[in-house]
């Protein structure tokens, strides 16, 4: 039985899985070479899902390394140095150092204007990156805590232990609340749906998953086969609704800080004294009010690839989402200790942390090969592959569209 996340069947070479992954493609300069992320994330992915194959009886088989690059696939993004493959992040120069800043929601742009008191114009980052090179990464840290933001600085890789793995335990037929959005949350209540669970994902009208509005296909990818349901907390029949959903939920999967459900009158901790398997995904854990998507986590994990001189890179395309789902869904299918249920408190920034070494070594080069790039590996040469994805298993459901379904088959008087 395995005991750690570190003792595995696999022996690999992090080099090379790195360079299987896809995720070297989209690390490194846009006209330069790929780079090698440091530490082992690649190889990391790949433990994870050979255990949740062996978990599930072989019902759950994915790659875990290309889980990683998958998106890019989707969305045909690239590597862009200092920009992330996505767009919505940038490493910035601070007063002290290296800061990933992120300007993916809405309302960002107001509050970056509020992190460097002025407006801003509709090219937000000039006024940013002045801000920041007076100003050091601390100051950027507790700034945009107060604010909101998802941004602080690139700091150096602290490796901290990996986990103690409980037995494993069957979750199909099992129901799964998912009230997450984005990439991490949906990617592990997709592998629990692989597995055999029931997944039901939960928005309400003010608060669709904002994934909705990228790649259909990606989004039909992580969601085909899970039932919507809207309610709007707003009002006390849909609070009870979404208190009665919780209720009847053997899984319940959150990538939220943790005061957002508790306004809705959900309480984690009663719902796992009663027997429910919680996963909550955050930034930096439950008791941080940090916010952070997965190129900010990575970067300020310091999963980032660095230049001759130490200029960091973005690693792949929002590494730490992928990463993390894998991570929450391993954990989701372990047996809780005792009679009652468990909280498993998911931080995107440990379960980066987890596969890096200290030390900020330059990024080892992939090298051109007859038209394409290898990496050198103790093994001999390995091709960078490019970002691949798998195919979508049927529909995602549009939002909201099996709510009157579930709340009856589920005996749930309805809003």
């Amino acid at each position: 039985m395995l005991t750690t996340l570190d003792r595995t069947m696999i022996v690999s070479d992090p080099a090379a899985d790195w360079a299987a992954s896809g995720a070297v493609a989209l690390t490194g300069r846009p006209d330069g070479p790929p780079l090698v992320p440091p530490g082992r994330a690649a190889t990391r992915a790949r433990e994870l899902s050979a255990r949740l194959a062996a978990q599930t009886g072989g019902s759950v088989a994915v790659d875990g390394a290309a889980l990683l690059a998958e998106r890019a696939a989707f969305t045909g993004a690239a590597r862009r140095g200092t920009v992330s493959a996505g767009g919505a992040c940038r490493l910035l120069p601070t007063a002290d150092g290296w800061a990933a800043v992120s300007c993916a929601r809405p309302d960002d742009p107001s509050l970056l204007g509020a992190l460097v008191g002025a407006e801003l114009p509709e090219d937000v980052w000039p006024p940013v990156e002045a801000w920041l090179r007076a100003h050091t990464g601390d100051e950027l840290a507790e700034r945009a805590g107060l604010l909101g933001l998802a941004a602080g600085p690139v700091a150096p890789a602290s490796p901290i232990a990996p986990e103690v793995v409980p037995p494993p335990r069957p979750v199909a037929g099992l129901l799964v609340v998912d009230f997450s959005a984005l990439w991490a949350g949906p990617l592990c209540a997709h592998l629990l749906g692989l597995a055999g669970a029931r997944v039901v994902k939960v928005e309400t009208p003010s608060r669709p998953d904002g994934a909705r509005r990228g790649d259909p296909g990606f989004y039909r990818l992580l969601h085909a086969g899970h039932r919507s349901v809207v309610l709007d907390p707003g009002e006390p029949s849909g609070r009870r609704a979404l208190r009665a959903l919780v209720e009847r939920a053997d899984i319940v999967v959150e990538a939220s800080r943790p005061r957002a459900l508790a306004r809705f009158g959900l309480d984690a901790h009663a719902a796992v004294a009663a027997g429910t398997t919680w996963i909550s995904i955050t930034a930096a854990g439950r008791e941080s009010d940090r916010v952070g998507f997965g190129d900010d986590v990575a970067a300020g994990a310091g999963l980032v690839a660095r230049e001759p001189g130490g200029v960091p890179l973005f690693a792949g395309d929002a590494i730490a989402d992928p990463l993390t789902g894998l991570t929450a869904a391993a954990r989701a299918l372990t047996a809780p200790a005792g009679d009652g249920g468990a909280l498993h408190d998911v931080s995107m920034t440990d379960v980066v942390a987890a596969t890096l070494d200290p030390g900020a070594e330059p990024s080892a080069r992939a090298r051109r090969v007859d038209g394409g790039w290898v990496v050198d590996t103790c093994g001999g040469p390995v091709p960078v592959a490019p970002p691949r994805h798998r195919a979508p298993a049927g529909r995602a459901s549009r939002s909201g569209e099996d709510t009157a379904e579930v709340l009856r088959e589920l005996r749930i008087p309805a809003p």
